[in-house]
């Protein structure tokens, strides 16, 4: 009787246990990068003095480059459409569904900007997010996809890449990084009425260069057989077929000309790559990317082999 006793008594504090268990939400989301909200999550933000920011701990950094004016904007080309950023997706409990054509946008609505808390970070696209690039978030263009920003106030204009998802609360528009919020003179502000309109990259003539003489900082020595035993290359591009990316391969040797470093192709996962390299370490690939971006007109990526 007293096993008896015993038995009942465990199984109900068994049933007492399940009945108390949190249960852990399921989560639907497609974007390749965990989704943030960058806004407090208050009804009425306001910026916080002196960063021009909306959430805690952002702002513009404490190193900023003299020369932000300088940086030129994001320049359109071709490129394929992210393999998983431009699914649908849920955030905040909102389903966003990612257009998929290029050059098919306008609206009219707030900007805002963020800056030096999610410098670093991996964005939709799985690149790094740079606050000091001409880049953007939007909920809904294409990934990656070009468009231009321009001011309601002072009709002053930006070409920006997307390459993020968000902003997600307070019916903004469009998240700017901190540098093409600089040149839009909305900084200060943190926000701003804007007009966006997206790109086709065969639509955009980019305007032809001033020559100047270009101020750059030597790099350290690096010995070549450090650099030719690596696997770390800077991405141009990716393509679905060989022919494509030989293509692009034979622009960008025009293009470049005696950089230093060799074109390449190389297949990953179903997808041929042109590379440029190899580069001794991640952080000497990184330091060589702003020269290029200044040839090619957009920023390649870091790729290991």
């Amino acid at each position: 009787m007293r096993t008896k006793i015993i038995v009942v008594t465990l199984a109900a504090l068994a049933l007492s246990a399940c009945g108390t268990t949190p249960q852990r939400p399921s989560e639907a989301r497609a974007a390749p990068a965990p989704i943030e909200d960058r806004s407090s999550g208050q009804a009425d933000v306001k910026p916080i003095a002196g960063s021009g920011g909306y959430l805690a701990g952002d702002g513009p950094g404490e190193n900023i480059p003299a020369n932000l004016d300088a940086i030129p904007d994001a320049a359109p080309a071709p490129e394929p459409l992210h393999r998983y950023a431009n699914r649908p997706y849920v955030a905040l409990g909102k389903t966003y569904t990612p257009q998929t054509v290029v050059g098919n946008y306008r609206q009219r609505g707030i900007a805002s900007w963020y800056g030096k808390k999610f410098h670093g970070q991996r964005t939709s696209s799985g690149e790094k997010y740079d606050m000091y690039a001409m880049t953007a978030a939007h909920p809904t263009l294409p990934i990656p996809s070009y468009v231009r920003v321009t001011h309601a106030a002072t009709q002053k204009s930006v070409v920006v890449r997307v390459n993020d998802r968000g902003p997600f609360l307070h019916e903004r528009v469009i998240d700017l990084s901190y540098t093409a919020a600089h040149k839009l003179g909305i900084v200060g502000r943190g926000s701003s009425e804007v007009e966006v309109e997206s790109l086709a990259t065969n639509a955009y003539a980019r305007p032809i260069a001033k020559v100047e003489k270009v101020q750059s900082t030597p790099l350290e020595p690096v010995a070549p057989a450090a650099a030719a035993n690596s696997n770390v290359f800077l991405q141009l591009g990716a393509f679905n077929t060989t022919d494509a990316a030989e293509k692009f391969l034979s622009e960008m040797r025009a293009r470049l000309g005696d950089v230093g470093k060799q074109l390449s192709l190389f297949t990953q996962n179903n997808k041929t790559r042109v590379h440029i390299g190899p580069y001794a370490s991640q952080a000497d690939a990184r330091s060589n990317r702003a020269g290029l971006r200044d040839k090619l007109g957009f920023m390649p990526m870091v790729s290991l082999r």
